[in-house]
């Protein structure tokens, strides 16, 4: 696997019953670089958790593994996007086709899949 793909956690939380907090921990247990991002404060598996609201600028990113639903999904596009990430997971619940489709018109991969299954398996 390779260590490079840095990774937003979008909808990071610091709750550990949270999905988010579970794949911000297997991340960093797999040495995969991440930068938790939400609306929520605090720190998750030793990472700030950075301000959404405040759109942070977040260079060299590979993906965005999205933990925020279809519903509140809609303001963040441009943001997300302007990320340019190569790839974004949409993880189960958060499946949008109006945003996958604006993604593949910008040449980012659309991946459907859960995170937390990706990095069990290696596929990450």
């Amino acid at each position: 696997m390779e260590k490079s793909k840095k990774t937003v956690v979008f909808g990071a939380s610091p709750n550990p019953a949270r999905y988010a907090h579970t794949a911000a921990t297997m991340l960093k247990e797999r040495a995969v670089p991440f930068v938790p991002v939400g609306i929520k404060t605090g720190v998750t598996s030793g990472e700030k958790i950075l301000n959404l609201r405040e759109k942070p600028v977040l260079p060299d990113i590979h993906t965005v593994t999205l933990y925020v639903g279809p519903q509140n999904q809609t303001e963040w596009y441009d943001y997300i996007l302007s990320l340019k990430p190569e790839r974004i997971i949409f993880n189960p619940g958060t499946e949008n086709q109006e945003f996958m489709d604006l993604a593949r018109e910008k040449g980012i991969a659309v991946v459907p899949a859960c995170t937390l299954v990706l990095l069990s398996t290696g596929q990450y």
